[in-house]
């Protein structure tokens, strides 16, 4: 599949080999997410869910921080009427990318620099995988700003970290560091910054070489594993069909060790 970058400046996207890669743009703000950016997190979405040739979507930035959340001009402009139609709007717009990204077909990377805060670590912890550097500080910073969590913030944590940490993180204030979230499980890695790019490749590269069943597994892990989670016994029923369709598609000739092999 051939490169594509597409604009405006502050959102950067790419196709390449199966992989799917988004890069806020925006370094002299922390990247903090507009309402045009989110429109074009929308946009990549799109493409992702329609071209069954993509197996990983990887959400990264330039500068050395993630992201500081939603742009702070549009969070004053919606404070002055929190309930107006066009306040609602201009923040469901932002917490709609972010569900866009959780929930989209292929397996889904964020790697976080520097830091994640508010909106920022809603972001990250939307995708699948997330990967930080060790001294990277991920902070709930709603309190801080003295307002209530939103985007799903407590459940995006939660279902990563557990409550007493998402307790400690959304109300009493704590940060942890990219290596602390690692040992919480947090991120799934905590690498330096040398290391990223071949760790974010040995997860993409085996998603990507077969797109096809990377989103077929990726379907019935999300039907398994929630929110909310099925019973064993229903997990078994939505593995079947799916492993009966990879099985035909494999062949019998291909157990052989004499016929070609599949992993």
């Amino acid at each position: 599949m051939s490169s594509d970058t597409t604009g405006p400046d502050h959102v950067l996207t790419s196709f390449v080999d199966g992989v799917a890669r988004l890069t806020l743009n925006n370094p002299r703000r922390k990247n903090a997410i507009d309402l045009a950016m989110a429109e074009q997190i929308g946009t990549f979405c799109d493409r992702v869910e329609s071209d069954h040739a993509i197996g990983a979507a990887v959400i990264d930035a330039t500068g050395p921080y993630f992201c500081s959340g939603g742009d702070t001009r549009d969070l004053a402009a919606s404070s002055d009427d929190p309930a107006s139609p066009e306040a609602v709007s201009r923040t469901s717009a932002v917490y709609s990318a972010f569900v866009r990204i959780g929930t989209l077909p292929v397996p889904t990377i964020s790697v976080v620099i520097g830091g994640a805060v508010g909106a920022g670590l809603n972001l990250a912890l939307a995708t699948d995988i997330l990967i930080t550097t060790p001294d990277a500080v991920l902070d709930s910073g709603f309190s801080a700003r003295s307002i209530h969590p939103g985007g799903g913030h407590l459940s995006l944590l939660g279902r990563a970290a557990g409550w007493s940490d998402t307790i400690a993180m959304a109300v009493c204030g704590a940060t942890v560091t990219g290596a602390e979230a690692l040992a919480r499980g947090i991120a799934y890695a905590a690498v330096d910054e040398g290391e990223i790019t071949a760790t974010v490749d040995g997860l993409t590269g085996p998603a990507a070489r077969d797109p096809e069943l990377t989103r077929r597994i990726m379907a019935s892990a999300r039907l398994e594993l929630g929110p909310p989670a099925v019973s064993w016994s229903s997990a078994l029923e939505i593995e079947r069909g799916v492993q009966m369709w990879s099985m035909s598609r494999k062949g019998k000739q291909a157990w052989s060790s004499r016929g070609p092999q599949h992993s």
